[in-house]
């Protein structure tokens, strides 16, 4: 009956360590209940071998007691936060973010990898940049990461090419900014939509006797008076802002003036002029333009519409480094422009850069295409009469233009509509320099640098990791998991991708510790606690009686 009433007494015993155990797990959920992306945890209990005993029913068995069978982790979302903070960051879904102690930098600039580089996981985002431009957690970890592949986005938006992903390049690293500035980009592209009222009456230039049928608004240009373009000589004039190498800033102005009306189309000039006084090109022979007629004068050309106004083509002519001379406005010296894909070229050598102030120049001039709203890769066609705009005459025919077989033409383009003379649309690509103002992070885990020049330029994407068995993960203390043989190493990938969830920003991940939960579970453990610590009492009670006996 001793013996009996012992083995009772050690099932409440582990009754009470169970509970203690589950009651520290409670506590520490509850503890940690405003931790930001704390995974909370359950105990779970199993009951210990149990004893065979002869019964008038033949032999069973009574338990032992109880023991902690596991602590599981709940690795469920928790709620998001948002913040004020675009540096503080969510992972929406599965995986963690990689942080590791940051690697130094050697005497060649390399990084070395000393010390403690044990890769930890974490789903607290609330991050920062330190002063050496590394972003790091609290503690100073640094977060990992792919460095954006800046070259094959150019690449891509100098040819068109849309990209499903923003490229990246390297391996895994830590996440450092070393360009707090935006370097000034020179404009290789203006975008010019507009409409021009058809309603224009042809200027009286436009008589048949007018040898230079196709260019006498251009002619009209001299360069060495203010206006150099005389208000009788154009319909429609549109200015947009461009950049040189250095940053600094130029207006381009393009004239427009009406042709005439042939067989239901309708033909207009257009000249592309920059401040005379601007202009720093050099001819082959040593003399510049600045302070001659053509000075300023860009590209010249004509637009063709058809009876419902729209375009159906054009023509370019710029002059080329092997027969441009300063000096009056020689048509003969006018050729079909180049293209560079598709739209045609032209260049102003704003710094006066040697031999770099025509478009088939030998030292890569600083050319701007020119888009109207069509574009043909294969160029210009000469016309009946040759490439020269001096053969152009009164016949459209002579004009070069784009093979209509080839020709592209975009959703945004110029048009020839009744109704008055305005810009649609006008952009260019080029901007000054600018100091980095802040930096976001998107759903794909891309951060992107916004700089004070208005300019937004991808730096970094995020890694993230994930797990096959999550239960097997280490939690190290301050937010922070490790792998283990049980968790394996895991999978890395870009967030949105694979098995990794996307990142909100500007958004913290709150605890998943659900309180209502843990308080009715800390009911049922102190009860528990209560129920075993009175089976001890009782089997104390019942063994003293059994002492009393011998009196």
């Amino acid at each position: 009956m001793a013996v009996g009433l012992g083995t009772s007494m050690w099932s409440g015993v582990s009754g009470l360590l169970a509970n203690s155990t589950k009651m520290s797990t409670i506590g520490n959920n509850l503890a940690n209940v405003n931790t930001v992306g704390f995974k909370g945890a359950r105990t779970d209990f199993m009951d210990l071998m149990s004893a065979n005993i002869g019964t008038a029913a033949g032999d069973k068995q009574i338990g032992r007691g109880v023991r902690v069978g596991t602590v599981v982790s709940d690795y469920s979302q928790g709620g998001l936060e948002t913040t004020s903070n675009s540096l503080d960051m969510a992972i929406n879904g599965n995986g963690f973010f990689m942080v590791k102690q940051k690697s130094q930098v050697g005497s060649n600039g390399k990084m070395l990898n000393t010390g403690n580089q044990t890769n930890y996981y974490s789903r607290a985002g609330n991050f920062s940049f330190d002063s050496d431009g590394y972003l790091v957690t609290p503690q100073g970890l640094a977060v990992q990461g792919w460095k954006v592949d800046q070259e094959r986005i150019d690449a891509a938006n100098a040819s068109g090419t849309v990209l499903s992903q923003t490229p990246v390049s390297g391996e895994i690293q830590d996440i450092r900014l070393s360009q707090f500035t935006s370097p000034a980009k020179a404009t290789s592209s203006v975008t010019l939509i507009t409409n021009l009222d058809s309603d224009t009456k042809s200027a009286s230039t436009r008589s048949a006797s007018n040898a230079n049928y196709y260019y006498a608004m251009t002619e009209s240009w001299d360069g060495t008076q203010d206006p150099a373009m005389p208000s009788t000589a154009y319909s429609y004039q549109t200015t947009v802002k461009v950049y040189d190498e250095n940053g600094s800033p130029h207006t381009l102005t393009t004239y427009y003036d009406k042709v005439a009306d042939v067989n239901g189309k309708e033909y207009w000039e257009y000249t592309v002029t920059c401040a005379p006084n601007e202009d720093g090109r050099v001819a082959s022979n040593g003399t510049p333009f600045g302070g001659t007629e053509a000075a300023g004068l860009l590209m010249t050309g004509t637009m063709t519409f058809d009876s419902s106004g729209s375009m159906e083509n054009m023509s370019a002519y710029t002059m080329k480094a092997s027969n441009a001379t300063p000096g009056d406005f020689d048509a003969t010296q006018w050729t079909a422009a180049d293209v560079s894909n598709g739209y045609p070229v032209f260049t102003a050598n704003f710094k006066s850069v040697s031999n770099a102030s025509f478009t088939n120049s030998t030292n890569n001039p600083l050319n701007i295409a020119l888009n109207f709203g069509i574009s043909n890769i294969a160029g210009f066609s000469a016309g009946a009469s040759g490439s020269s705009l001096a053969t152009a005459g009164h016949d459209p025919a002579n004009l070069v233009h784009f093979n209509p077989s080839t020709m592209k033409v975009n959703s945004n383009v110029t048009t020839n509509y009744a109704t008055s003379s305005s810009t649609v649309f006008s952009s260019q690509n080029g901007y000054t320099s600018g100091l980095l103002n802040n930096v976001s992070v998107d759903a794909d885990g891309i951060l992107t640098g916004s700089f004070s020049n208005g300019q937004t330029q991808k730096l970094w994407a995020l890694a993230l990791a994930n797990f096959t068995n999550l239960q097997g993960l280490s939690r190290e203390g301050s937010n922070l998991y490790a792998a283990t043989l049980e968790s394996g190493q895991g999978t890395t990938n870009r967030a949105n991708t694979g098995s990794v969830g996307s990142i909100s920003g500007n958004t913290l991940e709150s605890s998943n510790v659900d309180m209502a939960t843990e308080m009715v579970s800390m009911i049922l453990t102190q009860r528990g606690f209560e129920a075993n610590s009175k089976t001890i009492t009782t089997v104390d009670s019942m063994l003293s009686e059994v002492i009393q006996l011998k009196r």
